[in-house]
């Protein structure tokens, strides 16, 4: 996704002088669909485990790679934070880049859920705290947006982020972590407001002119509510076949061929790392699948989890190596001269 950060204006200088220093622009929030597919790829290993007999570890390797990309991250925006003459406040309110930033506390919910496991009392902190920091950013922006000056256009289907992902992934942590009530309310936080962006996001798309190349990938994130919508009603209400479940695997599957019937499009566009945006909707349905395979149980189940897995593993490797190639060349390692979008 292209950054919306506007550079600092430079110092005055005598003609003839040196050129000013210009102050950097802020990284864009996108980067951190980064740390958000890398916890969709530990939680497809997790649930992908049992059924293929793996040790804990395997899946704990991949949790360590996600925290570690999430703390990076984290640091790396605030360091560049404090460069910048960028204000933060502006950043979070330009309408392309601003509702991405919820993605740095859902990261940080799903990495309770695993911390939880080691340690209960930390996990549920790390937990209250990004719930808590999701909840404050999406009444903030909600409230924003409620003041009349974004315009249909600008909207694209991140919106989905700070008002659908803290809600329905929210309530799947809270529930593991022995919190069911509140889970039910965030369940019910989420699929409202799924009910309600996702026709706003597709009379956008559908209606009015294209999005530009940068935010088309971002259309892959109306794959993500009914994955984790799944996700979440299993969790909650039980691991057993019912009609909203059903209900639910429905409505995914249709977004799932729609995605599959766009795979052209996406062949067109240049790489960015907005790329990174196709990843966790992707992880969510896996993740849904194994969990159908494991209910169901048809004949090669376990093979079928395991091909899943693996083919997931294998695109998030390909996007890994497709996003080092400008840090590798910089370092002298490939000669090649590939034009790759920073954001």
């Amino acid at each position: 996704m292209t950054s919306t950060a506007v550079p600092a204006t430079p110092s005055a200088e005598p003609a003839g002088g040196p050129p000013a220093a210009t102050a950097p622009a802020r990284y864009p929030f996108t980067t951190f669909a980064i740390s958000f597919g890398l916890v969709g790829l530990a939680g497809v290993w997790t649930r992908a485990a049992p059924a293929l007999g793996l040790p804990r570890a395997v899946p704990q390797a991949f949790w360590a790679v996600a925290a570690i990309a999430w703390v990076w991250l984290m640091i790396a925006h605030a360091v560049r934070g404090l460069k910048s003459e960028q204000q933060l406040l502006d950043h979070l309110r330009h309408p392309a880049q601003g509702p991405i930033a919820s993605l740095a506390p859902v990261v940080a919910m799903l990495l309770a859920s695993d911390l939880f496991t080691w340690s209960p009392v930390a996990g549920r902190v790390l937990y209250l705290l990004a719930l808590a920091t999701s909840t404050v950013f999406a009444a903030w922006i909600l409230a924003s947006w409620f003041e009349g000056r974004l315009g249909l256009e600008a909207v694209h289907a991140g919106y989905l982020l700070p008002t659908v992902a803290p809600g329905l992934i929210g309530a799947d942590v809270a529930h593991v972590l022995g919190y069911p009530g509140p889970a039910w309310g965030l369940f019910a936080v989420g699929a409202f407001f799924s009910v309600v962006m996702t026709p706003i996001i597709v009379q956008r798309l559908s209606f009015h002119s294209p999005l530009p190349e940068a935010l088309r990938p971002t259309t892959a994130i109306l794959l993500a509510p009914p994955a984790v919508a799944g996700l979440a009603w299993f969790t909650l209400h039980g691991f057993a076949v019912d009609p909203i479940g059903r209900a639910i695997a429905g409505v995914g599957v249709l977004v799932l061929l729609v995605q599959a019937m766009l795979l052209p499009r996406y062949r067109k566009l240049p790489f960015s790392l907005g790329f990174w945006s196709f990843t966790f909707p992707l992880a969510a349905s896996v993740s849904l699948t194994e969990k159908w395979l494991q209910l169901l149980e048809p004949a090669g189940w376990r093979i079928y989890t395991g091909v899943l897995a693996g083919a997931f593993t294998v695109f998030i490797a390909v996007l890994a190596a497709f996003s080092l190639r400008p840090v590798a060349r910089k370092l002298g390692i490939s000669g090649h001269r590939t034009t790759i979008a920073a954001n």
